[in-house]
């Protein structure tokens, strides 16, 4: 993974995350292998289980504990309504980043605000 793309991804994993809750709810492990079935091969679990432990003292989670086959039990995380609504706002967010991103890249300096008028009235 590029550095340019772990940049990116961390100002974007805490809404990802939060995604793959709304379908249903799961554990750290489940959750980490499920982004990377998705193309995030390189989240690594530490990474999810720091950020899981970040949205539940957010309150944006609520956390069962069910008993394990193998050790202790498991901290299975559901989405709960604070935590839909933050992702309502995180999919808003990202809507108008995306839209804005397109723009740019369709219209090149055209979309920009600094077009060449304006760099030039700057020099």
């Amino acid at each position: 993974m590029t550095r340019q793309m772990t940049e990116m991804l961390k100002g974007t994993l805490e809404g990802i995350v939060l995604a793959s809750l709304s379908g249903r709810p799961a554990y750290g492990y489940e959750i980490t292998a499920g982004l990377r079935e998705q193309g995030f091969s390189d989240i690594a679990e530490g990474t999810v289980y720091a950020l899981l432990v970040r949205i539940e003292k957010r309150g944006l989670v609520d956390v069962e504990r069910v008993p394990s086959e193998k050790g202790p039990p498991r901290k299975v995380y559901s989405l709960n309504t604070q935590g839909r609504e933050y992702l309502e706002e995180f999919w808003g967010a990202w809507s108008f980043l995306a839209e804005r991103l397109e723009q740019l890249r369709e219209g090149g300096e055209q979309a920009c605000p600094m077009s060449k008028g304006a760099a030039s009235s700057r020099r």
